[in-house]
Formats: C-alpha cells, structure tokens, sequence
C-alpha cells in the first residue's frame, strides 16, 4: 500500500503533554500555547480536559481556556469528557469537539478510572448519544493497546474489542494509544490490521509514546498500512508517569520531520512549530524532548556565532 500522501496531526501537547507536568500552568500561557499551535499549522489542538481538578489540577480552567481562546477557521479544539457533568461543562465553555476514552487493559481500567473496561464504555454511552444528538463530534480513545504497566502485553483482539464499542458509540475517529511506549513496529503493524477488521483503517489513528524510543519507527510502520492520522505533542511534553524520567508523547517536531522527508504532506510549518515548542518550555522551565527541536536550535546557535 502507498503512504497516505497526507497526515492529519492531532496535536496533544495543552491536554496530555501539560497534564503530566509537575506545576500547573496558568489560563493565559495555555490559551497561548493553543491559538500558537493552530498558527503553525496543526488541524487538530486539544484545548483541555473536563475532569475533576482534584484528579488533573493541571487542567482545572479548562472551561476558561476554551472561552478565551481566538478560534482559527478550520481548526478543531477537541477536550477530554469523562462524563455528563464534564459534557455539560465542556458545551457551555463552547465545546464542538469532545474524546472519550478507554482501555484495552482490565486492571489499567480497575486501577485508572475504578471500574471495568465494560462498565466504562457504559458510563460514555450517554456522554457519547449526548454529544452527538447536539452536533458535536466525538472521538474514542483507547489506552494501553501494546502493553499495560500492570498485565504487560496487550492482545490485539481484546483492543479491537474496544474498539467495535467505541464504532458503536458513534466516535468518528479511535485513537490507539501506546500508554507506557512499550511497542515495536511489527506489533503496532498487526494490532492495526487487526483493529482494522472491525474498525475502517481510515478511521483509526496512532498515539505512540517513546519511551523506549520506538515512537516514530512504530508511526512510519502504521503509516504504511494507511494510518493517516497521528497524536502528538509538541516538544514532546508529558513524561510517562508509569516510567519516572522517561520520554512520554513523541515530539510532534519529530514527527513533523519525519513527513516532511517522506513527502508527505502536513500544513504544519515546521520553524514555527519548533519555536513554540521552545516557547512552553521556556515557561516550564525545560528543554524541549525533541531530537529536531535540539537539532534545529543547535543549527541556529552555529549559525548566529559565524555571524
């Protein structure tokens, strides 16, 4: 099969990129992080996450933040829904977008969110009819689909099983998340094909974390099935909270550089991205966990010192 010859970047740096960080960051360095990110390019930003403070304090003002924000024609600014309480939130803050979210694994669901994996798709369906019966779009998430920090391997037949509920729910799109990076490219290859029996490829979409450094190996493997959508995060902020110190999200730089050497197209302005991503950090106090972003600064500073 030929490479799609355009990705869609969900880019999750405001959501699942800060709410790993240490510290919280304020409503107004994330609405700029956000309105940033749809400038360089990237189609799709998650904005926020309508859950309890007490449980993600890095995303309480989720509300403010999407009311705050400039909206770019044409941009998506999909939040996290866990329930009705935080629908209702999200649509008042002026939501058009909302993800749900599973996972593959028993004791990942027991251990996250206190309840089976079953019981959980019960507890979206309404969330999920809601959304819909308003217009809004939503889309599943589906954790742990190449390894659970708790049972290890994952069996691509227990995430396509998932995945057929969260089709029967009315997601338009499954995300399949890589939690803890534990995959390889032949794995992520046949977890795909198999989910694909159930759920149409060009409705499913990769979410690989790094932390073994596998990431974008996993990307170019899936990608080559047809996968033509990609989660990530820009200066691949979030760390792995199952694997302290490790890289979480591949760096959506990364990725970017990747697309643009394999002629694929992604509307993503890869200088402008890359400058964002060394913005946040500056305001996290960080550096960039991105191989292209460090490269790309690198270059500048051997530049500007031959000047």
């Amino acid at each position: 099969m030929p490479y799609p010859q355009r990705i869609r970047i969900v880019e999750v740096g405001p959501r699942d990129g800060l709410q790993n960080e240490p510290q919280a960051v304020s409503v107004e360095t994330r609405v700029e992080l956000i309105e940033r990110l749809a400038a360089a390019g990237l189609p799709a930003v998650e904005a926020g996450a309508f859950v309890s403070p007490k449980w993600v304090p890095q995303m309480a003002d989720s509300d403010a933040v999407l009311q705050r924000l400039t909206r770019k024609p044409g941009t998506a600014y999909p939040v996290l829904v866990p329930n009705l309480k935080g629908l209702e939130a999200a649509l008042a803050a002026g939501a058009e977008e909302i993800a749900i979210f599973g996972a593959a694994s028993e004791s990942f669901s027991r251990k996250n969110i206190n309840c089976s994996v079953a019981e959980s798709l019960e507890r979206f369906a309404p969330v999920a009819a809601q959304a819909l019966g308003q217009g809004i779009r939503v889309r599943g998430y589906i954790s742990c689909v190449l390894g659970c920090p708790y049972e290890g391997e994952i069996a691509p037949r227990a995430v396509a099983e998932v995945a057929a509920e969260l089709d029967q729910l009315g997601c338009y799109e499954i995300s399949l998340g890589d939690t803890i990076g534990t995959g390889t490219p032949l794995a992520a290859q046949r977890l795909v094909e198999t989910v694909a029996e159930q759920v149409p490829i060009e409705r499913l979409a990769a979410h690989f974390h790094n932390t073994y450094g596998q990431a974008l190996a996993n990307l170019h493997a899936v990608i080559a099935l047809g996968v033509a959508t990609i989660d990530s995060s820009v200066a691949g902020l979030g760390g792995c909270p199952y694997a302290p110190g490790a890289a979480g999200n591949v760096a959506t730089e990364d990725v970017v550089y990747m697309l643009n050497g394999m002629d694929i197209e992604t509307g993503v302005d890869l200088e402008r991205l890359a400058e964002t991503g060394r913005w946040i950090c500056r305001q996290l106090g960080r550096e960039p966990n991105s191989q292209v972003a460090r490269a790309l600064a690198a270059r500048e500073e051997k530049g500007s010192s031959h000047a």
